[in-house]
């Protein structure tokens, strides 16, 4: 294969009609996590007619398999293919036909972005050194599908020695990229308490504890640990994004449930402050004469990327669009995103692909009922999944002798 990276962006661009089709058809029939079959099946109907071998994983997952003519490493590549339970309002002739769901966060693009790739790949299979698994996984917004396709294997057989990934941004012009060095987005773990106290009349708070005003209290003393718990130049957020309780409005409420989520950076900040939202809530209730029973879950262990992939990834990208189109961040996302599972003992890498317009069409945020996105940014993004692949499999210095 011609590894020109103009040459590989124009065979990118030959693709714009067919990527922006497959990405309008998604988007048409957005399905949620793990409810993805339609997504699933077209999919893998898609990498068969390409001779990618196709294998099953986890419910509606798609893992396809591609052996290159040439020794070398296994690269994995991965989009997220589930959508979002939002109701569109773009008006779009191809707006979501699922009431209520939407793909507000661009997996339509990812997913169409890694078909696209896969095309070019197959068609120089002879000429490719080493392996390419496709990770087409379900559940990215729900109950992480990453950490399911990693327990089932998609790892192993043949054995992966790198990942990639990324993700659209419409705070970036189509044909530009985003990459950050080491932490890139938040580990999270969402949290659930339930403050426990005495209900009783509305006319006699005295004859028992209101699980309501204790419960307000709890809230208010979780949003002083990150402004007055840990330092400036950490990074925390603590977000309290539901309050339930009560029956009627004569009636004090003995029980009162809260939900949310913790976001850090790093491992040592992780379990601080999960350490010090039970400690809070248990605490703040006890001194109102209440109880809190506070579950912790551990969830998406944040994205780290490694420096050396990374480096060529970056190098990848300018030989793509010239330095002028690469943006290193230095402030890592809050966010949370499931890839960090794919890493786990492996090198990867995670960044982002411009799909904006310079904030005309495309203003609205992801996760917004009215999110568009410029898709134009398809053939970039399927040009740097297959430059990232060739660049370092198995290194750029025999990529430049070949």
């Amino acid at each position: 294969m011609a590894f020109d990276p103009q040459t590989l962006l124009q065979e990118a661009k030959g693709l714009q009609e067919e990527l922006v089709a497959i990405r309008r058809d998604i988007h048409a029939h957005p399905e949620l996590g793990s409810r993805e079959v339609r997504t699933t099946a077209r999919i893998q109907a898609y990498l068969e007619g390409l001779g990618v071998e196709v294998k099953p994983c986890v419910e509606t997952g798609v893992l396809g398999v591609l052996y290159g003519g040439k020794p070398g490493r296994t690269i994995g590549l991965r989009a997220d293919i589930d959508a979002l339970p939002i109701q569109e309002e773009t008006g779009l002739p191809f707006a979501s036909q699922n009431a209520g769901v939407m793909h507000a966060c661009g997996h339509d693009l990812h997913t169409a972005s890694l078909m696209g790739a896969a095309k070019i790949l197959a068609a120089h299979r002879d000429e490719l050194c080493g392996n390419v698994k496709f990770f087409f996984q379900p559940d990215e917004e729900g109950n992480g599908g990453a950490e399911r396709m990693v327990k089932a294997g998609c790892l192993q057989n043949p054995s992966v020695d790198a990942v990639f990934g990324g993700h659209s941004t419409t705070s970036k012009i189509a044909g530009h990229y985003g990459l950050t060095y080491g932490k890139s987005y938040a580990a999270s773990n969402p949290f659930t308490i339930r403050v426990r106290g005495q209900g009783c009349h509305g006319a006699f708070p005295g004859s028992g504890i209101d699980s309501i005003a204790v419960a307000c209290q709890v809230v208010t003393a979780l949003q002083t640990l990150v402004s007055r718990r840990i330092f400036a130049t950490d990074s925390a957020v603590v977000t309290v994004g539901s309050f339930h309780a009560g029956t009627a409005g004569n009636i004090i409420a003995g029980e009162a449930e809260l939900k949310g989520i913790i976001r850090t950076l790093g491992p040592e900040m992780r379990q601080k402050m999960c350490r010090m939202v039970k400690e809070t809530a248990e605490g703040v209730a006890a001194a109102m004469g209440a109880s809190a029973e506070v579950n912790i879950r551990t969830s998406y262990p944040g994205v780290v990327n490694d420096d050396a992939f990374t480096a060529l990834v970056q190098e990848t990208m300018t030989e793509l669009v010239g330095k002028d189109g690469v943006h290193l961040e230095t402030i890592p996302s809050m966010g949370t995103e499931d890839f960090g599972y794919f890493m786990d003992g492996i090198p990867g890498c995670y960044c982002d692909f411009g799909f904006g317009d310079g904030r005309k069409e495309c203003r609205f945020p992801a996760h917004s009922g009215q999110f568009c996105a410029n898709e134009d940014g398809l053939a970039y993004a399927a040009a740097l999944h297959v430059a990232c692949l060739l660049y370092t499999s198995p290194s750029p210095r025999d990529k430049r002798q070949s």
